[in-house]
């Protein structure tokens, strides 16, 4: 056993003293500008201020957004799927750091044998049994590299899996984050639509009185129930918009859509105040941005791997035990057995194997690559578009607002000159509808920019950053 662990030894060092095939990693360069555009006065432009790490939807100050995203984390099937994958990649990762180590097992086995009558049998009976116990062990000394590119490889791959579960779960959180701000906008819509209604219905009480004695036409009254069931119509419409928008927050948090309600909140969200880093920050921000990397990193050494292969394979085994024809005295020393002893394999003719072994492993390193480039202008993309709406919508929600109270004083000012018979009810109609449009359209743009906030943190990586990796 002494010859044993002398040889486990001496693969031991040779393995850590083994040299890699892999070529020297470098991250692919990508293109990054020193500054984002459309950086209005609303964003916190200090590095050191940063998204909260976790739960960074309580920037909305919302109770109900929060129990929703407690739900999402626990109940989300697609979250669900994506830790089992990680969990998958864990496991392959585990499986090629085996290869480290030796390979040891025992054995024990008993036969019954007959040779052949014309074989020579040296003095040796026809018939005879055959008893064994022993142990193995082999170990592939990784002279060159292959055993640790693999677990390189793996290790990456695990990493960029768990990447990946990070990636899947702010996707998820934004888009509950997202259809939240809509299904409260539907709401603050449908509460103004059903004012609309109240309204209206007096302004057709109105006419129809004024009818009666003779004042007004019949054309009036016409005009008034007109955009009475114009804006029954809008709001049957908007509830119907809720209703889809409710069934989808309910798939996200993993609940069945026909016993899952939200009540209704007209309460205004405020739009936060987001931390905004450096551009080059955002490389170490996004959990798809380092997934794409480790990516690359794992077809690199997936180039070591490949080219291992031209090199001949060097295996150290030994193994020991005892055997004899009887089980009694089966262990001691004259049924001793043992082997020991080194195989050197290496392939002469492989038909081109090799070659393109390492040909397609380099062509996949380039593929990572440039995935990785695309993920990380994407990535820029989405941040300076969710700036420069923000940027703009909130200059729009101010002229829209101005638009709106415009709207209303000229309603106003009709709905008095129409009781003095000053005007006919069409211009009333008139101002009734942009009235309306104003309003609606003012409730709108507060919805698109709060979800154009919520974009905006999904793009900046929701509080996320890479030192996570390999922490979980």
């Amino acid at each position: 056993m002494k010859k044993l662990e002398l040889a486990l030894s001496i693969a031991l060092g040779v393995a850590l003293g083994g040299c890699s095939l892999a070529p020297a990693y470098k991250t692919p360069v990508t293109p990054q500008a020193q500054a984002y555009r459309d950086v209005g006065p609303w964003v916190s432009a200090e590095p050191s201020d940063h998204l909260p790490r976790d739960h960074w939807w309580q920037l909305y100050s919302d109770p109900q957004l929060d129990q929703l995203q407690t739900q999402l984390l626990a109940n989300n099937t697609d979250l669900a799927v994506a830790l089992a994958h990680y969990q998958q990649a864990q496991a392959y990762s585990a499986e090629a750091r085996s290869e480290l180590f030796p390979q040891v097992g025992v054995n024990a086995g008993a036969q019954r044998q007959r040779e052949s009558d014309t074989a020579p049998h040296y003095a040796a009976p026809g018939e005879y049994n055959t008893y064994a116990v022993g142990v193995q062990a082999s170990y592939e000394v990784d002279l060159w590299g292959q055993v640790r590119n693999t677990v390189e490889a793996g290790r990456d791959n695990a990493l960029a899996a768990q990447a990946d579960l990070a990636s899947v779960q702010l996707s998820l959180q934004a888009q509950l984050a997202d259809a939240y701000m809509q299904l409260r906008g539907y709401d603050q819509q449908i509460a103004l639509l059903q004012e609309t209604i109240e309204a209206y219905q007096k302004a057709l009480k109105l006419t129809q009185t004024l009818h009666a004695g003779g004042i007004v036409s019949g054309l009036d009254v016409s005009r008034a129930q007109t955009q009475l069931s114009d804006a029954r119509s809008q709001w049957s419409q908007t509830v119907a918009q809720r209703v889809l928008m409710q069934d989808q927050i309910a798939v996200l948090v993993g609940e069945n859509a026909s016993s899952f309600n939200l009540p209704a909140d007209t309460s205004a969200i405020a739009i936060p105040v987001i931390p905004l880093d450096v551009p080059s920050s955002l490389l170490q921000r996004r959990p798809d941005v380092a997934g794409a990397e480790r990516r690359v990193a794992a077809a690199n050494a997936g180039i070591g791997v490949a080219r291992a292969a031209w090199f001949p394979s060097l295996t150290l085994g030994a193994q020991g035990g005892f055997e004899s024809t009887g089980w009694a005295n089966l262990l001691t020393a004259p049924n001793r057995i043992w082997a020991l002893g080194p195989q050197l394999a290496y392939d002469l003719f492989d038909g081109g194997y090799r070659k393109a072994t390492i040909a397609a492993a380099k062509a996949k390193t380039d593929e990572a690559g440039a995935t990785y480039r695309g993920v990380v202008l994407g990535a820029f993309q989405q941040v300076q578009d969710n700036l420069a709406l923000l940027d703009h919508l909130g200059t729009a929600s101010v002229n829209q607002k101005d638009a709106s109270d415009a709207a209303q004083h000229a309603l106003d000012l009709s709905m008095t000159q129409y009781k003095h018979g000053a005007v006919s009810y069409l211009d009333v109609v008139t101002a009734q509808t942009t009235a309306l449009q104003e309003k609606r359209g003012l409730l709108q743009l507060d919805t698109q920019r709060l979800r154009a906030s919520v974009q905006l943190i999904r793009a900046l990586g929701g509080g996320w950053s890479a030192d996570q990796l390999a922490r979980k």
